[in-house]
């Protein structure tokens, strides 16, 4: 992998996490153009993922140390209440990842067709969201955060945005767009961490096919790439949090659609 391409796929990984356009999506056709594949694209996957927790922890510290400061307070309180709902979101996917990984990681190796057909699906998604005028509701319940999971273990789909899919849930379940990018951001660090820890091991015993068939890359390209896409992963996480309030994610589905088309068509 040459430092312009680590460069490339560090600012799309880093904007398409937060952007309701899908990372894995974007990532997999930058990956697919430049035919990076295997062991170096693994390591490269690991690090930019790392690089985008780390952006939604600078950028939401304030909101994570309410969390944490009210957790200590060993009662339930507003921030206890927010920490379970975040912990009841991990479950579906927890599940995904524990009992269907390697169903997972065949759909990851299927192909760009599945990526353009996940991405007209966040379109509709996304579409859907924005026309649908809910009641809306003052808080997130636990109810509301286990579907919102279902969303988000849905989501391991190669093409269906993580960040749409958890926002347009969460919008069509009627809770405030105000509250949806923040706890959609916060919900998804535990399983990208968990994600990464998991490649990690893949990566170091060298069993997996997909791990050993490709080269190494170089020290200076990993750099390049957390970089890019931890700084424009902070611009991406507080630009969405903006976009969502306003309620403008109907010109994001158009992409998807246009995306998910060149996709099926063109590539």
């Amino acid at each position: 992998m040459e430092w312009f391409e680590a460069l490339v796929l560090g600012l799309l990984q880093g904007l398409t996490e937060y952007l309701p356009v899908s990372s894995s999506g974007h990532l997999a056709i930058g990956s697919a153009l430049f035919g990076i594949s295997g062991e170096a694209n693994l390591q490269f996957t690991i690090i930019v993922h790392v690089a985008t927790v780390f952006s939604t922890l600078v950028i939401l510290w304030k909101e994570i140390s309410w969390i944490f400061k009210g957790l200590f307070k060993f009662q339930m309180n507003s921030e206890t209440r927010y920490f379970l709902n975040i912990v009841i979101s991990m479950i579906p996917v927890g599940i995904v990842g524990v009992f269907f990984k390697d169903t997972v990681e065949d759909v990851f190796s299927s192909g760009l067709v599945t990526v353009g057909i996940m991405l007209l699906v966040t379109a509709a998604l996304l579409t859907f969201s924005y026309f649908a005028k809910p009641r809306i509701k003052e808080t997130i319940s636990l109810r509301d955060a286990f579907i919102i999971g279902l969303a988000q273990a849905c989501a391991v789909m190669p093409g269906l945005s993580r960040s749409g899919s958890t926002i347009a849930t969460g919008l069509l379940l009627g809770n405030k767009k105000e509250l949806m990018a923040q706890f959609s951001f916060l919900m998804v660090i535990p399983p990208i961490l968990g994600e990464a820890l998991l490649d990690v091991m893949k990566l170091i015993s060298g069993n997996s096919e997909s791990v050993t068939a490709g080269g190494e890359i170089s020290a200076m390209a990993l750099i390049i790439g957390f970089l890019a896409a931890f700084i424009s992963g902070c611009l991406a996480c507080k630009w969405m949090i903006n976009i969502v309030k306003k309620g403008k994610l109907i010109y994001f589905a158009i992409y998807c659609v246009i995306a998910g088309l060149v996709t099926l068509f063109l590539l």
